[in-house]
């Protein structure tokens, strides 16, 4: 069980930090240390990370050959603010994701450092995407989640974070998601109709933002024929495809693009999150070269060049990239984990429990809020540290490093399967 943080350990982040925080309201301790899949509190507790930072920490907490890199590079005084100026901290890392990631895939694309978070590449690739075809309105898609800037919440679909906006969002579009109409409706079909009507009220866009496994929006994947379908419309009407890869990608679903598996090209892909490895802010947009249409210096940002995580992204790519071995490590460590639950609904049939997702990126639902919210309160008193997502937070989503051993992964489930039969 949680031992109780001494009196005064919250009351500093309570008083002082603003009522906007939500993590530390979920999990109410001091986290002071971490290695791999472990997380440890200033009392000694350790909790096994079924978060690994909401999919930034992939290679999980601390890789040390990560860390060494970046201690070498630190020691070396090595650039770390360099705006957009050439460095070799840059250089070496759009050779290494290059050779490591783009040749071996087919894919030609130029690089664009945005801003440090993912929100910061989503608003870069909207504006591109509106700057090159000349036309304003965007399609994305229910629960699509992309972020809570202003330009990204415009795509974003949870009525919860668009209305604290204190404004309406412009701009977007919103059709229906691959089976929110139900498993044997093709929405993309509608899609097709409503392009093709030109009295449908909806204006051929810019572009079409998707994840290919909506992440906050409840862990829902799409099917490669969706996919596929979407990218045939997109093809066909002129219209740019965007894959908002920043959750599901670098090896979230086991490839390390989520879409690989669909066979897809899109006109730009958005990383961010787990980009660096090691935690440290870094976003990228990988656009195809015609659509290079930037004048100098017309999108910018400050902190588009942290240096220190092209450090210990080009330390990822060469550890973890390099060959098949993780990515077949995912895909087994996925079918492992999907089965467990599947059981574990299976002897909970009072509930409509249901479980979805690709890879390592996986969730159950479980029909109500409340109950989700049990499960998950339960885990963390019994030591796992695992959220929730969906439009009611109904969803139970588990996000383990993909490096996680294989003791400590089964010890993480044996919790979670004792919290849901404590809670259902």
């Amino acid at each position: 069980m949680l031992r109780e943080c001494s009196s005064n350990s919250l009351s500093v982040f309570e008083n002082l930090e603003s009522n906007v925080r939500s993590y530390s309201r979920s999990f109410p301790v001091v986290f002071r240390k971490s290695a791999g899949a472990i997380l440890e509190d200033e009392d000694g507790c350790e909790f096994i990370d079924f978060l690994a930072g909401a999919g930034v920490l992939n290679y999980g907490h601390n890789d040390p050959c990560l860390l060494n890199n970046a201690v070498q590079y630190l020691k070396a005084n090595g650039i770390i603010q360099g705006l957009d100026m050439a460095t070799t901290a840059k250089r070496e890392f759009i050779e290494s994701f290059e050779e490591t990631i783009l040749c071996p895939r087919g894919l030609t694309y130029k690089f664009q450092f945005t801003g440090p978070t993912g929100a910061n590449a989503v608003e870069a690739a909207l504006k591109l995407a509106r700057k090159v075809t000349g036309r304003h309105s965007i399609i994305s898609f229910t629960n699509g989640y992309h972020g809570v800037s202003l330009g990204a919440l415009a795509v974003t679909g949870n009525r919860y974070f668009r209305d604290a906006a204190g404004l309406p969002s412009g701009g977007a579009v919103f059709m229906p998601y691959d089976g929110y109409w139900g498993a044997d409706k093709d929405t993309s079909e509608y899609l097709e109709k409503v392009l093709a009507d030109a009295s449908s009220g909806v204006d051929l866009p810019a572009a079409i933002i998707l994840e290919t496994v909506q992440a906050d929006g409840g862990i829902n994947p799409a099917s490669k024929g969706w996919l596929q379908s979407v990218e045939r419309l997109c093809r066909n009407n002129g219209i740019l495809l965007i894959v908002d890869d920043i959750q599901a990608g670098c090896g979230r679903t086991g490839n390390f693009f989520s879409f690989e598996f669909a066979d897809l090209s899109p006109d730009i892909i958005l990383l961010s999150k787990s980009l660096s490895g090691s935690g440290l802010p870094l976003s990228l947009l990988l656009l195809k070269p015609e659509l290079d249409v930037w004048r100098p210096g017309e999108h910018s940002a400050t902190f588009r060049g942290n240096n220190l995580a092209f450090v210990t992204a080009t330390a990822a790519l060469r550890k973890y990239w390099t060959n098949e071995e993780l990515s077949g490590r995912v895909t087994e460590t996925g079918r492992v984990m999907s089965e467990r639950l599947r059981q574990i609904a299976q002897k909970n049939q009072d509930h409509c429990f249901s479980v979805r997702g690709r890879g390592m990126m996986l969730g159950l639902d479980c029909g109500k809020g409340d109950l989700a919210h049990k499960i998950v309160h339960k885990a963390f008193e019994d030591g796992l540290v695992v959220e929730r997502c969906g439009a009611e937070d109904q969803v139970v989503k588990l996000l383990p490093p993909l490096t996680i051993d294989w003791e400590t992964l089964q010890r993480g489930l044996d919790i979670f399967e004792t919290s849901v039969h404590a809670s259902a």
